[in-house]
């Protein structure tokens, strides 16, 4: 089976996303084939995440859990026939944030794994994180200025389909480094650690027989990726591996099920957002007006790219970018990740036309 002839065996019946856009696929259970199923969230927005399932004789392994623990229990129902007849018997994080792992505490009696760099990172994504970010948004929405009132309503908009307090934080148990072969009822799995990229220990799951990936994050589908992390050198390694493997169906971490086009489309953005964002560190300009000055620009507007979820995302993509020019690495503090996503929500409203549009209307609400 391919990318194109997936299909959704069990739909949620949602008629709108988490942030009331309308659906470019039907959120549930695909069925790809060959005993491999991928839970798909519309249409890759904050928290929209994917997940995957790959069902062996009597055993089976679950890429990912969701940001809170709703959501979760939903796709786990969902999958509740098949793991009937094949338990789970691992769970593999394909990195730290929060929206691929918050889940775990679902499954907590099962072996869980994930790269040694993100089990590490995962220590700095905890619930209160967003649920501060919330409370924050919420203060912000009554300041007397326009600006903060602006900032506050995205901050918020982002949390507001998520139950983060229920959350118990549950990050993976078991660790590698590099490239690692499971074995999942009778079936080969590779697990191939590709960060630091996306975040700081990125993996993907590649399932040979069925020449199927699940690419985590290193993949958004109609939505603008995010760098955390970075190298972007690393991402776009990351992405010319996949060109090399022998893989039809590839389910992102964000977006519709794709294949090799899609990879070759998040590595064109990502090539031009690097010279986009060269030319303008060598301009000497700040990182906000960078961000503004490529993603409002006619070139940018003119690319395929333009037109995906949260294009304000280059904020952070130009902040990262910016930060490996000047040869500076490491976390980020708290200070400063609130800061920047400040900037990212102002330069949202500078983009009205973009999605999800509630989060950039002030009169909006979920």
């Amino acid at each position: 089976m391919t990318s194109e002839s997936a299909k959704c065996i069990a739909p949620t019946g949602a008629k709108r996303t988490r942030f009331r856009e309308r659906p470019a696929y039907a959120e549930g259970l695909w069925d790809l084939g060959h005993d491999l199923y991928a839970w798909m969230v519309p249409n890759g927005s904050w928290g929209e995440s994917n997940s995957g399932l790959l069902v062996g004789k009597g055993q089976s392994l679950l890429v990912d859990t969701l940001w809170d623990l709703r959501h979760t229990q939903t796709m786990l129902d969902a999958m509740g026939p098949l793991l009937r007849e094949a338990p789970l018997h691992l769970l593999v994080n394909t990195h730290a944030d929060g929206d691929h792992f918050w889940g775990n505490q679902l499954v907590e009696g099962v072996k869980s794994l994930t790269s040694a760099a993100a089990r590490a990172e995962m220590e700095f994504h905890k619930p209160r994180s967003m649920l501060a970010f919330r409370r924050l948004g919420g203060f912000l929405k009554l300041a007397p200025v326009t600006s903060a009132q602006r900032v506050g309503h995205w901050f918020e908009s982002m949390c507001l389909p998520y139950a983060f307090d229920e959350v118990k934080h549950t990050p993976a148990v078991e660790t590698f480094t590099g490239t690692i072969w499971r074995e999942i009822g009778g079936r080969k799995v590779q697990l191939i650690e590709v960060g630091p990229a996306h975040t700081s220990g990125d993996l993907m799951v590649y399932v040979p027989d069925a020449k199927t990936l699940f690419a985590g994050d290193i993949l958004f589908i109609g939505s603008t990726p995010v760098m955390w992390a970075g190298p972007v050198e690393n991402w776009l390694n990351a992405l010319d591996l996949i060109l090399g493997l022998d893989v039809e169906t590839i389910v992102p971490g964000h977006g519709p099920v794709t294949n090799k086009d899609g990879v070759r489309r998040v590595k064109s953005y990502w090539e031009y957002v690097r010279g986009a964002a060269r030319r303008c560190h060598e301009e000497k300009r700040s990182v906000a007006a960078a961000a503004h000055h490529i993603v409002t620009g006619p070139e940018f507007l003119a690319l395929p790219f333009a037109k995906w979820d949260s294009p304000e995302r280059m904020m952070t993509n130009v902040h990262v970018l910016y930060r490996q020019f000047d040869g500076r690495g490491g976390h980020l503090s708290v200070a400063a990740k609130i800061n920047l996503m400040r900037k990212q929500a102002l330069l949202a409203y500078a983009l009205p036309g973009a999605a999800p549009a509630l989060m950039r209307r002030i009169d909006a609400s979920l």
